[in-house]
C-alpha cells in the first residue's frame, strides 16, 4: 500500500516542448518567486558542455528517462512543502516521456502519487523552434503535449490552460490564478 500523497503549495508549469514554460519560469524568478528549473534541460546542457552529443546522451531511452525521473523525485523531496514554488515540469511529466519512448510508465506513475501539487498550468504550444538540447520535432512536440495533459488528468488534476500570449501576459495569467 502506498503512503498518502503529501500536499504542497507548489505550482507546475508544464506543456509540450516550445510552449514558453522556461520564459515564464525565468520571469517568475526575476520577480522574486522560488522556481525549479527543468531537470532534463539542466542535465542535457551539462552533458553537452562535457562534449557529449545529444544522440549519445539519449542513446538509452530507459536510462535517460529514469535518470531524469529520479533526479526530479530527489529534487522535489528536498523542497519545503508549504513554500510557494513554481516548477518547470514535475514528476508526472515523466509518465508522458516514458510513454513517448514506449516504456512502461508504472514507476513514474507510482512516484507521481506521493505528492499533490497546488495547481497545474498547461501551456499551449507556441511556434516550434529547435535548439541544441531539443531532440523533438513539431509532430513529436504535439504528441508529448497530449501525453502530458493525459498524465496529469489521470492523476486527478484539473488543468489550467494557458493560452498563447506574451511572456508578461502569461506570467500575469498564472499569478492571478494562484
Amino acid at each position: 500500500m502506498q503512503a498518502p500523497a503529501h500536499t504542497t503549495n507548489w505550482y507546475v508549469i508544464t506543456g509540450a516542448p516550445c510552449s514558453g514554460k522556461t520564459a515564464v519560469i525565468n520571469q517568475l524568478e526575476q520577480r522574486g518567486y522560488a522556481v525549479v528549473h527543468e531537470v532534463a534541460r539542466a542535465y542535457i546542457d551539462a552533458e553537452l558542455a562535457r562534449g557529449k552529443t545529444l544522440e549519445k546522451i539519449k542513446a538509452d531511452d530507459w536510462a535517460f528517462e529514469r535518470h531524469i525521473l529520479l533526479a526530479k523525485v530527489k529534487l522535489e523531496a528536498a523542497l519545503a512543502r508549504d513554500d510557494i514554488i513554481f516548477l518547470d515540469r514535475a514528476v508526472p511529466d515523466s509518465i508522458a516521456y516514458y510513454k513517448m519512448c514506449g516504456l512502461d510508465p508504472a514507476e513514474p506513475r507510482k512516484k507521481s502519487r506521493t505528492v499533490r501539487y497546488r495547481k497545474i498550468f498547461l501551456f499551449e504550444r507556441l511556434a516550434f523552434l529547435t535548439d541544441p538540447a531539443r531532440s523533438e520535432d513539431e509532430k513529436t512536440a504535439d504528441r508529448l503535449g497530449r501525453l502530458i495533459e493525459e498524465s496529469y488528468q489521470s492523476l486527478g488534476y484539473k488543468l489550467i490552460h494557458v493560452p498563447p500570449a506574451s511572456i508578461t501576459e502569461r506570467t500575469e495569467f498564472v499569478l492571478t490564478r494562484l
